[in-house]
């Protein structure tokens, strides 16, 4: 194994571990502040993160319009719908259900990229593979615990599935945040990745901070809300910190680095490690349990992914696309990192 590709071997299990944690720092967060606060809080927090990284790297702004017209729609997709979406549902849901939850995003992946790739159109064994996840879906889900948890003499049609106290709509929301990262999984690869000559850091910087600016400018309504006692503040503070500082500045440019070299697909399948690492903390530190249909899902979920992967026709590295005029463009995933450069 080569020196590169151990590093980026060591980079996905990095990865996997911080985004792993990633709901329980959520959990810990909602102590003391609003989900929509969680939201900006992070997004914010990662792209200080970021900027400070790029500055002392010596990187400079891209110029290219275009460039930044994509990046925005990645910072939307990355960061501030299914961040947003996550942190609602953390108030419902056990932070090791959300992590299982999460585990489908390769499975998202796999269709998007079908759907706007051109060259990687499904197989017939990758279609079966997304039949199959799509079943686990349903399994961690499991639609039939709460069809047994309606209140006596309420027929199962008049059900309120978007009542607050119903976690559907919360399981819900955490499958619409994959299916926006799956997206932008996709969209990156073909719009991004294909047809321009940057390093991981700047594009994750671009993309972290225009999510930081459109949630801050959609702060009003986003963030609105009180906070709680003063007493539980510190404490979320110091996990939104964490959250914002690693889970999404340094894993983003992670993230950033695996998809040029892998590919949107291969990188998604970071999912396979992080519900573990979700799973193993909230039951540790939260002391929260998962019913028997959870875990099962999960590892159906990922048997579909496996079968998607091994009925792939082409490789993990998207073929060379066109660049548009006055940009840089070469292979997705061969363009090689610059070395950071620390200015003295």
């Amino acid at each position: 194994m080569t020196t590169r590709r151990l590093g980026l071997t060591a980079t996905f299990i990095a990865l996997a571990l911080v985004w792993g944690s990633s709901f329980l720092l959520i959990k810990e967060s909602l102590l003391g502040f609003t989900p929509g606060q969680v939201a900006v809080g992070r997004i914010v927090f990662g792209a200080i993160t970021l900027r400070t990284i790029m500055v002392v790297a010596d990187r400079a702004w891209p110029r290219e319009p275009r460039f930044w017209g994509h990046m925005a729609v990645v910072g939307l997709l990355f960061c501030v719908v299914p961040f947003s979406l996550f942190a609602w549902a953390g108030e419902s849901l056990p932070s090791g259900l959300s992590a299982i939850l999460n585990s489908s995003t390769p499975l998202m992946t796999a269709l998007w990229t079908a759907a706007i790739v051109p060259a990687e159109r499904l197989t017939p064994r990758q279609a079966i593979g997304v039949a199959v996840g799509g079943l686990g879906v349903v399994l961690v889900v499991g639609p039939w615990g709460h069809a047994g948890a309606l209140p006596p003499g309420q027929a199962a049609f008049g059900y309120d599935f978007f009542s607050p106290a119903s976690p559907t709509l919360a399981e819900l929301a955490c499958l619409g945040a994959t299916a926006c990262y799956g997206l932008g999984f996709a969209y990156m690869r073909r719009f991004v990745v294909a047809r321009y000559d940057y390093d991981s850091l700047t594009v994750s910087t671009v993309q972290v901070t225009l999510a930081a600016a459109v949630a801050l400018a959609l702060s009003p309504i986003l963030a609105a809300g009180p906070l709680p006692a003063p007493t539980l503040v510190p404490v979320a503070l110091v996990a939104l910190a964490v959250l914002g500082v690693f889970g999404t500045g340094v894993a983003y440019l992670w993230n950033t680095a695996i998809v040029r070299a892998w590919g949107a697909v291969a990188a998604s399948t970071v999912t396979y490690v992080a519900p573990l690492v979700g799973v193993a903390l909230g039951t540790l530190v939260l002391g929260e349990t998962l019913t028997w249909n959870q875990p099962l899902g999960c590892l159906v979920v990922i048997a579909g992914i496996i079968a998607i992967h091994r009925g792939s026709r082409t490789a993990a590295r998207p073929s060379a696309a066109p660049a548009p005029a006055g940009t840089a463009s070469r292979a997705a995933g061969t363009a090689p990192e610059r070395p950071l450069r620390v200015r003295v």
